[in-house]
C-alpha cells in the first residue's frame, strides 16, 4: 500500500540517480543552448513539484551569481554570448544536480544505502558529509553571535578575523569531530562486515516512479525536438 501513496520527499536513491542524470545530461548537451536551458528549467519546476522547492530556492541565488560571473568572463574573452550561455548551462546542471540530494534527510539516505548493502565506509561518509554542512553553518552563526556579544568588531579586520573568528571556529570544529567520532562508535557504526539491521526501511512510492519517468521523458523530448 505504501507504493501507491504520494510522498512529498523523494526516495533517496532516486534523488541520487536524478542528480547524476541531470549533471551528465547537462554537461553533454550544454552546447545545445536553448534545448539544454529548457530541460534545466523544466527539471527545476519538476523538482519543485516533487518536494524540493526549498532546496531549489536555496541553490538559485548561488547559481545566478556563479553563472553570471562566468558568463561575463567568457563574453569578455570571446566577444559572443554563445560561450557564456553554454558555460551557464553547465553550471546550471551542476547546481541543479545537487538539489535532489539537498532535499533528502541524512538518516533516510543512510537507511536507503544500507538497504542495498552499500559498503559501510561509503554509507558512513555520506552520512557525515550530509550532516556536516548544516552543522558548519550553525557553528559559523554561533561564533558570529559570540563576536557580537563581546563587541569584537568587524570580521573585515584581519586581526579580528583571526583571533575572534578563526581560532574559536577551528577549536569548535575539532571538538565536533571528536564528538562525532564517539557518537558514531556508540551507535554501532562499524567499517567492517559486522551484521546490522534496519529499524525503518525506506520504500519507493508511486510518486518516485512518476518523478523519474517524467524527468527522463523530458530529457528525451528535448533531445528529439
Amino acid at each position: 500500500m505504501n507504493f501507491f501513496r504520494y510522498k512529498s520527499k523523494l526516495f533517496p536513491l532516486i534523488a541520487i540517480g536524478a542528480g547524476l542524470f541531470i549533471v551528465i545530461y547537462g554537461l553533454i548537451m550544454a552546447d545545445d543552448l536553448l534545448g539544454c536551458s529548457i530541460f534545466l528549467g523544466g527539471a527545476f519546476v519538476w523538482l519543485i513539484l516533487f518536494g524540493c522547492g526549498r532546496a531549489c530556492l536555496r541553490a538559485l541565488p548561488a547559481f545566478a551569481v556563479v553563472a553570471g560571473i562566468f558568463f561575463a568572463i567568457f563574453y569578455a574573452a570571446t566577444g559572443t554570448w554563445v560561450a557564456g550561455w553554454s558555460m551557464a548551462n553547465r553550471f546550471g546542471a551542476v547546481f541543479l544536480a545537487v538539489v535532489p540530494g539537498m532535499g533528502c534527510e541524512p538518516v533516510r539516505m543512510t537507511r536507503s544505502l544500507s538497504q542495498v548493502h552499500t559498503p559501510r565506509p561509503i554509507t558512513l561518509g555520506m552520512l557525515i558529509a550530509m550532516s556536516f554542512v548544516p552543522m558548519l553553518r550553525g557553528e559559523i552563526r554561533r561564533v558570529r553571535e559570540a563576536m557580537k556579544t563581546r563587541g569584537a568588531g568587524s570580521v573585515l579586520n584581519p586581526r579580528i578575523l583571526y583571533r575572534a573568528f578563526l581560532v574559536p571556529f577551528v577549536m569548535r570544529l575539532v571538538n565536533i569531530a571528536d564528538t562525532l567520532a564517539l557518537s558514531v562508535e556508540t551507535r554501532g557504526f562499524a567499517l567492517g562486515k559486522a551484521p546490522y539491521t534496519i529499524y525503518k526501511k525506506e520504500c519507493i512510492a508511486l510518486s518516485d516512479i512518476l518523478f523519474a519517468v517524467g524527468l527522463i521523458a523530458g530529457a528525451v523530448l528535448v533531445a528529439v525536438l
